[in-house]
């Protein structure tokens, strides 16, 4: 019995021992237990991050790639409407300074108005001889109805007259039913009346303007290149001196001379002036003032 006491008193020593060495191993087994659950977690952690990354990736890259090439598209059309930048400015200045120029004329060319002088602003048109006041009346008739310079036309219905068909119309209309059409042609009629006054100064106060009367026909050379024979390109109808300015001023039709300064293309009253000289020794290219003379047949009284 008490070897049986002996020992269950041993076994009940080592038992608390094991007991004891058992909790602690617990313990371990424990403490190591938790070690696959934070593996696990980073695992997790893992496992979370690196696709939620490449989602985020996926999404920030494609959102700003397109946004800019959206921006850019918007702004390249935006500055680029050209369209409509070219539609304004072409058309508009182009056209709107052709339509103001009322003195344009069937040439196509700019220029200022047509200018047209009552008798009242002529010095001494009173004192005139019926038979010119009768040619410039008609002259300054066709001053005011706004005809061009029509290159071959002798007839105010055409819209406008060249400078011989002027003359011609004007002394057709009144009795000088001999007056030739071109004004090479109409300087030989008047030279063989035998009353032209040459003039060769280029000065306006010279001698040889001194027999110059209302009512003559003034002629030029060279006003442009064309072969005739004797070789005269130009002519018009003295008026006499204007009373506000006292200048000589002339009838007739232009495609470019002037009046008070300013260019004129048609029908008009113009300065009488003389050309300066040539710049080139080729006279046909060069305006010259040629002469004048009285109209054949025309009465003094």
């Amino acid at each position: 019995m008490k070897w049986i006491l002996i020992l269950a008193i041993f076994f009940a020593a080592v038992c608390p021992a094991h007991a004891a060495e058992e909790s602690p191993g617990t313990k371990i087994k424990k403490v190591f237990e938790p070690s696959p659950t934070p593996s696990r977690k980073h695992r997790k952690k893992k496992a979370t991050p690196t696709p939620s990354p490449k989602q985020k990736k996926a999404s920030p890259s494609p959102s700003p790639s397109p946004t800019p090439k959206g921006k850019s598209k918007r702004k390249k059309p935006t500055p680029s409407p050209s369209p409509a930048t070219e539609e304004s400015p072409s058309p508009t200045p182009v056209e709107t300074p052709v339509p103001p120029p009322s003195g344009s004329r069937v040439s196509g060319k700019k220029a200022w108005p047509n200018v047209s002088l009552s008798p009242d602003e002529i010095a001494d048109y009173d004192s005139y001889p019926s038979k010119v006041r009768q040619i410039l009346d008609a002259g300054l008739a066709l001053t005011k109805q706004n005809l061009g310079y029509t290159y071959g036309s002798a007839d105010p219905k055409n819209s406008g007259m060249d400078c011989s068909g002027f003359i011609y119309y004007v002394l057709q209309q009144n009795g000088f039913a001999d007056v030739p059409r071109d004004s090479s042609q109409q300087y030989v009629w008047v030279r063989k009346a035998g009353d032209f006054k040459a003039v060769l100064s280029r000065k306006e106060d010279s001698f040889e303007l001194d027999d110059l009367k209302p009512g003559d026909l003034l002629f030029w050379r060279g006003t442009y290149n064309k072969e005739r024979n004797p070789q005269i390109t130009h002519t018009m109808i003295y008026l006499g001196r204007e009373k506000r300015t006292k200048r000589r001023v002339m009838i007739g039709s232009s495609d470019g001379r002037t009046y008070d300064g300013k260019q004129r293309w048609g029908v008009s009253v113009f300065d009488f002036k003389l050309p300066p000289p040539p710049h080139s020794g080729d006279v046909k290219i060069s305006p010259v003032f040629v002469g004048y003379g009285r109209i054949p047949g025309l009465s003094e009284d």
